[in-house]
C-alpha cells in the first residue's frame, strides 16, 4: 500500500554520531529549521552505538554546528537542539529495537496526521539486521519512509540482495535512495535550464551538439576512508551513482510533469540506452606521489601502506545510443589527487557550418554551456564576439561568456547544503530527486560490464603523478577524437 503524501513528525537518523551526521545532516536539518521549512512538531531521535542520553547528544550536536554550519545560518539554534532525541542501539542484535521504538513512539500521530521518516546512513553489512530490527518493533509501516544512504552494494548482485532486503519491508514509494550530488542547486538548475526555457531544446541533440564532458575531480587522497574506498574504487565510488546520475539528466528526454514517476520514466529510459563500453573506449589510473597545491603528498600505496590495483582515476567515452545522441561521445573523468577539486558539465556544440569571417582571418570556436556544480555553482554560456574597434584588417572575434553564478544571482539567497533538499523532501515524502530501484540496477549494469571489460583485457590503473589531471592515456581518450578535455 502506498504511503499517503503526509509529512513526517519524527525524523530517526540511524549513525547519528558518526561523520555524515556531524558534518551534513545535522547542520542541514538546523540550517532548515532557521529557516521555518521543518514542520513545526517534528522530532528528531539519533541512534547510534554510542552510549550517550539526550543531553550529550545535543552536546556534541551542538559542537558539530558550531564547527560546520556558519554562523550565520545559525540562528535558533537552541530550539533546534530542542528537537533532538537520543536513544542507544546495536543494530546487529534485535534486543535494542524494543526501547528505540518507544523512544520514537507509534508510526502515526493519534489523530493520525503524522508519519516516521528514517534516514540510514549505516555500513551496507547493517542494512539487513537494521531492517530486521525495525520490523520486529513495528517502526515499517505504511507511514514509515526510509531514505538509504550510499553505497548500496559493490555491483548488481549485492544491490539487489541490498534492494530485496529493504523491499521486504518497505514499498518502493517508501524508498528514498539517495545521490546527494541530486540535492546540489546547480543540478536541480539544470533541469530548469533545459525545461524552462524555448531557448536550448531544439538544440539539445546530436545535430548541434558535438560532445558532453563530465568531470569530477578531487585533490584529496584516501581522506581516512582505507577500507571502503579500496573496496570500492574510482568506478564504483563515482561513475555508478553521482556521474550517470549527471549524464541522465543532460541526456533525458523532456519529463510530461515534475514528480518523482516522469522524472525517473526519462532517466531509467537513458541509463538503459548506454552502450556498453568496449576496452579502448576506458582509462584506469592509480595516482603516485607528487604535489598538490604546493604540497607534497604521497602515492597511493604509501598512503593504503600496502600495493593495490584499486583505480583511484577512470574516464570513459560514453555513447547513448537513441535517436537524439547517436553518434556523440560522453567523455566520463573522475580521479582523486587532481590538480583541483572541481565538478562540471560541458556541452559543447558544433561550430558553424560555414564562417563568413575566414576570409578576415577570424578564428571560430564552437559555442559551449559551462555548468559548475562545485566548488562554484555557477552557468556559462560562451558565445563568438566582435573584438572592439577599428582596423584594416576587417572583424576580429573573440569568445564571450555569459555567466550566472549561483546563488549572487538571487539576492539574500543562502548557499544551501545539498542534504537540505533532500532531507526536506524525505520528512515530506517527494522522490522526485532521489534514486528509483531501476535506475540503480541499470546503473549497475553498466559498471559492472566495464570491470568486465577490465578482467578481460587485464586492464590495470596507468601511474600518473598526483596533482596531474591523471594518465596520459586519458588525455589521448579524448584528442584521438579532435576533443580537448576542459581545464
Amino acid at each position: 500500500m502506498a504511503a499517503p503524501a503526509i509529512s513526517a513528525d519524527r525524523l530517526l537518523l540511524f549513525g547519528a554520531t558518526g561523520d555524515l551526521s556531524r558534518r551534513m545532516l545535522l547542520p542541514s536539518l538546523c540550517a532548515l529549521d532557521a529557516d521555518g521549512l521543518l514542520p513545526e512538531n517534528l522530532r528528531i531521535i539519533g541512534t547510534a552505538r554510542s552510549e550517550i542520553d539526550d543531553a550529550e547528544f545535543r552536546n556534541m550536536a551542538r559542537e558539530a554546528l558550531e564547527h560546520f554550519l556558519p554562523a550565520e545560518r545559525r540562528g535558533g539554534m537552541a530550539h533546534f537542539l530542542n528537537r533532538l532525541h537520543y536513544q542507544a542501539l546495536d543494530a546487529t542484535t534485535l534486543d535494542g529495537f524494543d526501547a528505540l521504538a518507544e523512544k520514537v513512539g507509534p508510526s502515526t500521530s493519534e489523530d493520525g496526521d503524522g508519519g516516521l521518516a528514517i534516514f540510514l546512513s549505516t555500513a551496507p553489512s547493517l542494512f539487513g539486521p537494521t531492517i530486521a530490527g525495525l520490523q520486529h518493533a513495528g517502526l515499517t509501516g505504511d507511514h514509515v519512509r526510509i531514505g538509504l544512504e550510499k553505497p548500496l552494494g559493490t555491483d548488481l548482485e549485492s544491490s539487489c540482495a541490498i534492494n530485496d532486503a529493504v523491499a521486504e519491508a518497505f514499498s518502493e514509494d517508501r524508498i528514498f535512495r539517495i545521490d546527494h550530488y541530486l540535492g546540489k542547486e546547480t543540478v536541480q538548475n539544470l533541469l530548469a535550464l533545459r525545461f524552462a526555457n524555448i531557448l536550448f531544446e531544439p538544440i539539445w541533440n546530436c545535430n548541434y551538439i558535438d560532445h558532453v564532458q563530465i568531470t569530477v575531480a578531487e585533490t584529496v587522497g584516501l581522506e581516512g576512508r582505507v577500507a571502503f574506498y579500496d573496496d570500492a574504487g574510482a568506478l564504483r565510488d563515482m561513475v555508478q551513482n553521482h556521474m550517470l546520475q549527471l549524464l541522465a539528466l543532460v541526456a533525458m528526454e523532456p519529463p510530461t510533469s515534475f514528480d518523482a514517476t516522469a522524472v525517473r520514466d526519462e532517466k531509467v529510459k537513458v541509463l538503459r540506452a548506454l552502450r556498453k563500453v568496449s576496452a579502448d573506449e576506458t582509462v584506469t589510473g592509480q595516482y603516485r606521489k607528487g604535489a598538490v597545491n604546493g604540497e607534497a603528498v604521497p602515492g597511493y600505496d604509501e598512503e593504503l601502506g600496502r600495493e593495490s590495483d584499486t583505480e583511484t582515476f577512470a574516464a570513459i567515452k560514453a555513447h547513448v545510443d537513441n535517436w537524439r545522441w547517436k553518434g556523440v561521445p560522453f567523455y566520463l573523468r573522475t580521479g582523486k589527487r587532481l590538480p583541483e577539486r572541481v565538478t562540471e558539465i560541458i556541452v559543447k556544440f558544433r561550430c558553424v557550418p560555414h564562417s563568413i569571417f575566414e576570409q578576415m582571418g577570424a578564428t571560430m570556436q564552437p559555442n559551449s554551456l559551462v555548468i559548475g556544480i562545485q566548488p562554484e555553482e555557477n552557468i556559462t554560456l560562451t558565445l563568438m564576439a566582435k573584438v572592439p574597434g577599428l582596423g584594416n584588417d576587417g572583424i576580429r572575434l573573440r569568445q564571450v561568456p555569459l555567466e550566472i553564478t549561483m546563488p549572487d544571482a538571487f539576492v539574500g539567497q543562502h548557499r544551501r547544503i545539498a542534504y537540505e533538499r533532500l532531507l526536506l523532501d524525505l520528512i515530506h515524502g517527494d522522490q522526485t530527486l532521489f534514486v528509483r530501484r531501476d535506475e540503480v540496477e541499470a546503473q549497475w549494469q553498466w559498471v559492472d560490464a566495464i570491470r568486465e571489460v577490465w578482467e578481460a583485457n587485464d586492464i590495470k590503473p596507468k601511474p600518473y603523478a598526483a596533482g596531474t589531471w591523471g594518465p596520459s592515456a586519458a588525455i589521448a581518450l579524448a584528442e584521438r577524437d579532435g576533443v580537448s578535455w576542459h581545464e
